[in-house]
């Protein structure tokens, strides 16, 4: 496994920005498709993958909710698209 991908592996998403969490996540499916990692990589490639989506529609929802905010539209989704986010990074 390369050093970036290891630190991705270690670094925390809920401290991510969006582009960092996008990019990570990426950077995971790009592996996990190459098909050379093996299982138990391929495990914890996946978790960590879906703690970056996670994160990626966290920002996504907070954005939405921000641009509804500015524009005076109700939010009416409340993130049903990307399941229920609570803790919204805005």
């Amino acid at each position: 496994m390369s050093d970036d991908l290891t630190a991705l592996l270690n670094a925390e998403p809920d401290s991510m920005t969006y582009e960092q969490a996008r990019d990570g996540l990426t950077a995971i499916v790009g592996r996990l498709e190459g098909g050379s990692a093996s299982l138990e990589e391929s495990l914890a490639l996946w978790e960590k993958g879906e703690a970056l989506a996670k994160r990626c529609n966290e920002w996504l929802d907070g954005a939405e909710k921000r641009l509804a905010a500015s524009s005076g539209t109700p939010d009416t989704d409340n993130g049903a698209d990307r399941g229920e986010i609570s803790d919204i990074p805005f």
